[in-house]
């Protein structure tokens, strides 16, 4: 609360320079007030807001900075239009002494986040010493991916402990970790072990699954005197159908109108480093599996974006050109779909259209892929502001599902003003180390180890994964 109240006023002590009527009681302060209160209410609602203690500090500080910018920007235009009178002025000013003020009083809270946030991780990670944490996994090969990603907060869990969930003794390796993370595991060793952390009032971190994403929704419902579960089929309706492709025609068009001195630029540019194409053009699939071309500033060598040579984007890729190099890392390769959006092929928010090679790969070798399908393909999404380019195909279909099955407008209106915080990650364009679809093949063959061991009871291995204490 502190730091709103901070932030606030921050804003009108810069504002109140040139309109000296914010420190009086009166009706533009009011309205002003109003305004502000009411955008950092709603920008809490779609950035978050001082989560210390729970993330890393530059992602609390890009959201901070991404909704404090749109409250500023919104209230200022507000008290522009509120300044408009025969007593002040007789035209609107946008752009006048009070945008100085705006800019400095922009500065200034920028420091004050980034001080509070700073601050705050560091006191409460002092106080507040890591939690111990025990890592439940069907089979070994699963370690080395769910260890990198918890490592990533090494302030927040310690691994102390990671076996493999049909180990003789796992109750008592429960009882003695603070939090319990489940790998991906046959579903009713995943049941068993849920009720025995329950019993034993331990926190869990379950890996998602199709079926657990299928439960996010589900509503408590009485039939009678027997509680159900209540899990509808998201289908969207008429209003929302209309009101998101009305949305989608009116922001591609702003877009484009927008971004037209950047499409030129961008265009010479490319065409004067190698001389090739300017836009690279490439099957996807879109919703129900319908093919369509997708539009992007060509980022790589001609030659190599051939779709019979196309593969996913490695790590130092020599592929990429200069121009698309810094095209990529800031997402601006992607402007042109913008067309694609307004005519009907993509939506501005919806799962990422994927090469067809890949998704014949993934659609093989995971079969729920294919109910990526019951939304229309988008620009942005969960997987795209949460997730990297090289994200497991598993990870990013979990991601998306999360949006098809949560989807509403205002999760639309949520996830493209949070999309602007994905410029402050680096990593979010990061290529592959290896082949996008070999992490499939290797989940194939753990399910197929999972499925034998559940089967053959006897045999079953009863050896723990090494045990390994970490900083």
């Amino acid at each position: 609360m502190v730091l709103y109240v901070l932030l606030g006023l921050a804003f009108f002590a810069c504002l109140s320079i040139t309109n000296f009527f914010l420190v009086h009681v009166n009706r533009t302060l009011a309205t002003t007030l109003l305004t502000y209160t009411a955008m950092s209410v709603a920008m809490h609602a779609v950035y978050g807001g001082y989560e210390v203690g729970r993330k890393k500090n530059k992602p609390v500080i890009s959201a901070m900075i991404s909704g404090i910018a749109i409250t500023d920007i919104v209230t200022y235009l507000q008290l522009e239009i509120m300044n408009v009178n025969p007593e002040y002025n007789d035209h609107l000013i946008i752009f006048g002494p009070d945008l100085l003020c705006l800019l400095l009083c922009f500065i200034i809270q920028i420091i004050i986040i980034i001080l509070f946030v700073r601050v705050g991780n560091q006191l409460y990670f002092y106080f507040t010493p890591p939690r111990s944490c025990l890592l439940i996994l069907g089979s070994p090969s699963q370690e080395a991916a769910l260890r990198s990603k918890i490592e990533r907060y090494k302030l927040q869990w310690r691994i102390d402990d990671v076996v493999l969930y049909n180990v003789p003794d796992l109750t008592r390796r429960i009882e003695k970790a603070d939090v319990i993370f489940l790998g991906q595991l046959p579903s009713g060793a995943k049941i068993e072990l849920m009720k025995i952390c329950y019993d034993d009032r331990k926190d869990v971190m379950c890996k998602a699954e199709l079926e657990d994403i299928m439960f996010c929704n589900a509503r408590p419902a009485i039939v009678d005197d027997a509680a159900f579960l209540s899990m509808d089929y998201n289908k969207i309706t008429p209003f929302q159908f209309v009101a998101k492709r009305c949305g989608d025609i009116i922001l591609s068009s702003l877009a484009l109108i927008f971004f037209t001195p950047l499409i030129i630029l961008f265009s010479v540019l490319i065409k004067l480093e190698d001389g090739g194409p300017v836009i690279f053009k490439q099957s996807r699939l879109t919703v129900a599996g319908r093919p369509f071309t997708i539009r992007k500033f060509r980022t790589m060598t001609p030659h190599s974006e051939l779709d019979e040579v196309q593969v996913s984007v490695a790590v130092d890729d020599p592929r990429i050109t200069k121009v698309g190099s810094f095209l990529r890392r800031y997402r601006l390769d992607e402007i042109p779909q913008f067309f694609n959006i307004l005519i009907g092929d993509m939506s501005i928010v919806g799962p990422r259209p994927e090469m067809m090679a890949n998704v014949a790969r993934y659609k093989m070798n995971l079969p729920s892929f294919v109910y990526r399908e019951k939304m229309k393909a988008g620009l942005t999404g969960y997987a795209q502001i949460e997730g990297r380019y090289n994200t497991s195909a598993e990870d990013k279909l979990m991601l998306d599902m999360m949006y098809i099955e949560s989807f509403s407008i205002w999760l639309d209106v949520k996830l493209m003003l949070r999309t602007f915080t994905v410029l402050f990650k680096k990593d979010s364009t990061q290529g592959f180390q290896k082949s996008p679809g070999s992490n499939i093949l290797e989940k194939n063959e753990e399910i197929l180890k999972n499925e034998h061991n559940t089967s053959d009871h006897g045999s079953r291995s009863r050896i723990p994964v090494r045990r390994k204490q970490t900083d």
